[in-house]
């Protein structure tokens, strides 16, 4: 039996990991494929009239053995890549578009859909089952269930060429990442902390070299740029790290690029809206561009202002160590590192030892608790690799969710952080617990001790997990993170938020070797320099969302690198401050069509998340049972349920204004 398709019998149901191999999933997919087929053929052509329980609630449950498997195959081809996943990876992005399409273009099964819709007020439907009956209505309709001939027939190649790009793109910015390194002499150690030498030796052991290396992994090559004094190694780092996806081999994506720009303008068309950037946000709270486009801006003018600003205190403090020229990109991190330690006496290598991984774990779960009750306890069951881990969730005795965390960079991981699900919640067809993961790209070490940066990223990832598994809902279309793209960075924003709380580093923050808490002084120059360098962050951040939006409002540009220039000189991007996601390695975007035209969002949800937390403030206490009961009942637990505006004015009662975030990032 293919254990991906047999009964899963780990604890909760966990897949099998010890029992999957490489060449289980094709068959797999083949056969859940073929019954998913079945499923929706029987629907479409049911003889009976069509009601939501013969047409929706069936296709909710028509693609189960289909969800099953890739809820493990595409977690780990993104955390634990081989080349037989990938080989199978760029051979099913065009048969599950193909499939995706064949749905969509199933006239019989659209029509039911429709008559239902037609007949919505007569269907006796609850709010949550007339909410799901809208959602699938508006997703035949946008993905062009209404085109015909020759349209319809167009449009369907234009989203399979989409998704093998899509994969191409991923697939060759990993390649990137994995293949380059640098051996690090020992006097290329010198003014390194303890923690990056660590990591760089882990790097080097975990690709089986001597010494020590250094990697495009960005909890390595960050600290190397903030502590290196060799500004020529600095450079040559910085320059391979910004270069991914643009090096001239068989890895560019710059090609790739233009194409997915240029068949999501047709598809746009196709679908009767004047450019990409309008039809995707449509559905979104923004609504339109120029609601984006006002927001970034209106943040821009004073982040560039107070980033010139800094720029000229940093190109003194380089003057003053004898270097003449410009201020570069690969000098802002080590100055800002010396400005942030003369000015706040705060030196990350001091801080770092109170910031243990295990700590920061056991931190984001206790405030989960206080918050909601919520308790952790460690699986014993196996899992992809070695160094991931699982925890039973529970919440007053009762099952919750399982709780994976994958935290640890490998040559095998994509780069970045993120939250996915291998199963989601729901309640149709019995209660289904969700399978939540968490993968960060964190530098090994013995122990793995987090800038506080990277414990951001840790609550951060582990404020989405909870949006998976505080998921209240019936039916799996709407379940946790099924929201509009510029609401779901919401919960995670928040979530931030605790790490800030004086009691949760009084309680957390302790020294990794001694066990003693964090000084307490030090905590206050933590906490008081939580604006430091936001001019920095903020406008390497807008400079990226600002070239997204450009790149879809409006034709495609025939060469978007040219594109990319243009934008920023428009915006007057300071020189020493590059995107955050130069073009060829901006993964959000052209990995996949979720944050494209969409990356605004971390900043349309910040606007959020920054209020969201004064509703604690407002009663003087971070853990206040009331505020987190409707934090829960109207955020975490609703899903998609009702639009995001109705959610978000439920729990605070009205929109927020943009003056929370000004403040948030010292730019106020």
């Amino acid at each position: 039996m293919n254990p991906l398709l047999s009964d899963w019998t780990g604890p909760f149901g966990l897949p099998p990991f010890d029992a999957i191999r490489d060449e289980d999933f094709a068959p797999a997919f083949d056969a859940a494929l073929a019954e998913a087929r079945a499923n929706i053929d029987r629907i479409a052509n049911d003889p009976a009239a069509p009601d939501f329980a013969n047409t929706i609630e069936a296709m909710e449950l028509a693609e189960e053995a289909l969800n099953r498997v890739a809820g493990v195959f595409y977690p780990l081809s993104g955390a634990e890549s081989t080349d037989a996943r990938q080989a199978l990876q760029r051979d099913l992005a065009p048969k599950m578009s193909a499939f995706s399409s064949e749905i969509i273009n199933n006239q019989p099964l659209f029509q039911r859909i429709e008559t239902l819709w037609q007949r919505r007020d007569a269907l006796g439907l609850t709010d949550e089952q007339a909410r799901v009956l809208a959602l699938y209505h508006r997703m035949f309709v946008r993905a062009g269930a209404r085109l015909t001939g020759q349209a319809a027939h167009r449009l369907t190649e234009v989203k399979a060429r989409l998704a093998v790009l899509g994969t191409q793109f991923s697939q060759n910015l990993l390649a990137e990442e994995r293949d380059w390194f640098r051996d690090l002499a020992p006097e290329d150690l010198e003014g390194l902390p303890d923690f990056v030498v660590e990591a760089a030796r882990a790097a080097a052991q975990e690709r089986g070299r001597e010494g020590h290396v250094l990697t495009l992994n960005r909890s390595l090559i960050v600290p190397f740029l903030q502590f290196s004094p060799n500004r020529d190694l600095r450079r040559i780092a910085y320059e391979a790290w910004t270069a991914r996806g643009a090096n001239g081999n068989d890895a560019d994506n710059r090609a790739i690029a233009a194409e997915i720009l240029h068949l999501r303008h047709e598809r746009a068309q196709l679908l009767g809206y004047d450019s990409f950037a309008a039809f995707k946000l449509e559905p979104e709270m923004a609504k339109t561009p120029q609601a984006v486009r006002d927001l970034l801006l209106r943040v821009w003018q004073p982040a560039r202002a107070k980033a010139e600003d800094d720029a000229a205190i940093l190109t003194g403090m380089m003057r003053a160590d004898g270097i003449n020229g410009d201020l570069e990109p690969w000098d802002w991190r080590f100055y800002s590192e010396k400005r942030r330690v003369e000015e706040h006496d705060l030196d990350e290598a001091a801080i770092k030892p109170y910031f243990s991984l295990e700590a920061m774990i056991e931190a984001s779960f206790d405030t989960a608790h206080r918050l909601f009750g919520l308790e952790f306890r460690p699986l014993d069951a196996p899992m992809y690799h070695p160094d991931v881990r699982a925890w039973e969730v529970t919440r007053g005795g009762r099952h919750v969710a399982v709780f994976v965390g994958d935290y640890f960079a490998r040559a095998s991981k994509r780069s970045g952080a993120w939250c996915t699900t291998m199963r989601d919640q729901r309640r149709l067809g019995g209660v289904q617990a969700p399978i939540v993961v968490n993968v960060c790209n964190f530098a090994k070490g013995d122990p793995a001790l987090l800038s506080y940066d990277d414990a951001r990223t840790l609550f951060h990832e582990f404020g989405h997990a909870l949006h998976q598994m505080l998921s209240d809902v019936t039916y799996g279309f709407i379940s946790g993170t099924s929201v509009a793209r510029d609401f779901v960075e919401l919960p995670s924003q928040l979530y931030e938020h605790w790490l800030e709380v004086p009691e949760v580093l009084a309680k957390h923050a302790r020294h990794y070797r001694t066990g003693e808490l964090m000084p307490q002084d030090m905590m206050d120059r933590l906490l008081a320099a939580g604006t430091y360098d936001q001019a920095f962050a903020t406008v390497e951040y807008i400079a990226s969302a600002m070239v997204d939006l450009a790149f879809h409002d409006g034709a495609a540009p025939a060469d978007p690198m040219a594109k990319q220039a243009e934008v920023l000189a428009g915006l007057g991007m300071p020189k020493a401050i590059r995107m955050r996601h130069a073009t060829p390695h901006f993964s959000h975007v052209f990995s996949g069509d979720g944050y494209s035209a969409g990356y605004y969002s971390y900043m349309w949800s910040e606007v959020m998340d920054a209020d969201a937390f004064e509703a604690f403030t407002e009663v003087g206490n971070p853990f206040d049972p009331e505020v987190a009961r409707k934090l829960e009942a109207h955020i975490l637990s609703a899903g998609g349920s009702q639009e995001a505006e109705d959610l978000y004015t439920a729990f605070r009662g009205r929109m927020p204004g943009v003056e929370p975030l000004l403040k948030g990032r010292g730019l106020a």
